[in-house]
């Protein structure tokens, strides 16, 4: 099941005094954010949505205002909330992939079909993701998102690798 709200940030603590947060964004880029003219903060089974008024890159964050949030006090009671986003309001390109839809995918072998697990997390640490392959009987396998080891993914099916001899020892 494919879910209608992603994670796209979360609410740091307050920045100024006009109502303007630092979010640490979840997006591959500032960009991302920048497009999205909703987002939404959860309460229970509710997604409230909030106008973006202004969004603009600060370290390695955003700072981001929304309609409707006029005070540093306001930003406080938010504070470590989660900001979420409609999937079809988020862009990316036609290669592109969210992760949560790939957690738990079947991790198999291009040539043998031979299956290795699933997956159970991705790391981004800066040139490329790292799939964290969850093995039953073993240890956590890494396998770097490059197209020389992934060779397809298929989101209802798996996802297909091919390793290096050693890779997965």
């Amino acid at each position: 099941m494919r879910h209608e709200f992603l994670e796209c940030g979360q609410i740091m603590r307050a920045h100024g005094i006009s109502g303007a947060m630092v979010v640490n964004h979840f997006c591959d880029s500032y960009e991302v954010v920048a497009a999205l003219k909703t987002v939404y903060l959860k309460s229970g089974s509710t997604y409230t949505p909030y106008k973006v008024e202004k969004v603009a890159p600060y370290k390695t964050n955003i700072l981001l205002t929304l309609d409707g949030i006029t005070t540093p006090e306001a930003v406080t009671s938010m504070r470590l909330s989660y900001l979420y986003a409609k999937r079809e309001d988020i862009l990316k390109g036609e290669d592109d992939y969210f992760i949560v839809d790939l957690i738990g995918l079947d991790v198999i072998d291009a040539d043998t079909n031979e299956k290795y697990g699933t997956l159970g997390d991705v790391i981004n640490q800066g040139a490329q993701d790292i799939y964290v392959i969850k093995r039953e009987g073993k240890g956590d396998a890494y396998i770097p998102c490059v197209p020389v080891f992934v060779k397809e993914i298929k989101l209802d099916e798996a996802i297909y690798i091919t390793p290096i001899e050693g890779m997965l020892d």
